[in-house]
């Protein structure tokens, strides 16, 4: 796909989300504020869609998700913004003990159809409460399909596939790009949920880097080649199921992996690519794979301390570096 058209990444989820509206009547949009939208990507819904179809809910996050797996299971197929990533904590049951789990134990009999989107991450002394990355925890849920774009392109065809897909779907918006542009295509189009691109290709070193993490990649790749070294940079997009080929090929070539997560280090998303790539590619490896992500710590409110623990350039460079320091082996 190819256009000159640039729009911002979260008007971007918003023609997602308004063409899938147009597409089929049963979607509906809910959530607290969904009619304003305070983040914006559902602003302007409710004037082509009333208030049938975008409707807004008390502030009770356990109520309204646990609604919306009634609803899918009677026909519906709900999108359910959240707001902030950390808010998935307040409705863990309704997400993991029930819409994850209930197309399994009813041997396949009921479908969910749901999309639970929201921005996440840090935005700048949000604080601890809200700066969570919950990806990590929500991947070890078995039943929920994961997305994280990085690009208002992506942003849009995956909204569409969210939107589409038969089974639960978690849609999680990094919250430092919202105001970020690129090329989106003016017709509707999907992006197919499980499959990861390779946005830069390189020769010396495998970089695979999720959500705003990509641009940030691209960056150090781009001065490093200046330096004579060769950066391939792949983003997973869908990081439940997981496109393990194009990440493994592209080890197979390079030899060399880094992993950029905007995560607690324990049990992140750096840590499931780290460890697949050593069991299924160890051959292939002339040095150990490096993880950037955070300290196991909350995310301080102090702008410095802040950037003491997320990741940057700097830290990814220094990554890169250190694999191609390290002896290889033989």
């Amino acid at each position: 796909m190819s256009t000159d058209r640039r729009l911002y990444f979260i008007r971007a989820m918003y023609e997602g989300l308004r063409d899938a509206m147009r597409e089929d009547k049963t979607v509906v949009v809910i959530g607290e504020d969904v009619d304003r939208s305070i983040i914006g990507a559902t602003r302007g819904l409710i004037e082509e869609f009333g208030p049938e179809r975008v409707r807004n809910t008390p502030i009770s996050e356990a109520t309204f998700v646990g609604a919306c797996i009634g609803a899918s299971a009677a026909g519906l197929r709900p999108v359910v913004d959240l707001m902030v990533g950390s808010f998935f904590y307040v409705a863990m049951d309704q997400v993991a003990n029930q819409a994850a789990k209930l197309p399994y134990m009813s041997g396949g009999q009921v479908s969910l159809p749901i999309v639970y989107f929201t921005a996440t991450g840090p935005s700048g002394s949000a604080a601890a409460q809200h700066s969570e990355n919950p990806h990590p925890m929500l991947m070890n849920v078995a039943g929920l399909k994961i997305v994280m774009p990085s690009s208002p392109c992506d942003a849009k065809g995956l909204m569409i596939s969210a939107i589409r897909d038969p089974n639960p779907v978690i849609y999680l918006q990094d919250a430092v790009l919202g105001g970020t542009r690129g090329p989106v295509p003016e017709e509707p189009y999907s992006i197919p949920i499980g499959e990861a691109e390779v946005k830069r290709e390189g020769e010396d070193v495998t970089v695979v880097a999720i959500g705003a993490l990509v641009n940030r990649a691209l960056k150090v790749a781009g001065e490093m080649e200046r330096d004579g070294i060769s950066v391939e940079v792949v983003d997973p997009r869908t990081l439940v199921p997981m496109d393990k080929k194009t990440i493994l090929d592209s080890v197979r070539k390079t030899g060399r992996l880094v992993v950029c997560d905007n995560a607690r280090m324990t049990c992140s998303a750096a840590s499931e690519i780290a460890a697949f790539v050593s069991e299924e590619a160890f051959d292939s490896l002339k040095t150990a794979p490096r993880r950037v992500a955070w300290e196991d710590v909350p995310v301080p409110f102090s702008p410095v301390l802040e950037k003491r623990v997320l990741v940057d350039e700097e830290k990814i460079r220094a990554a890169v570096e250190s694999t191609l320091a390290t002896r290889t082996r033989a």
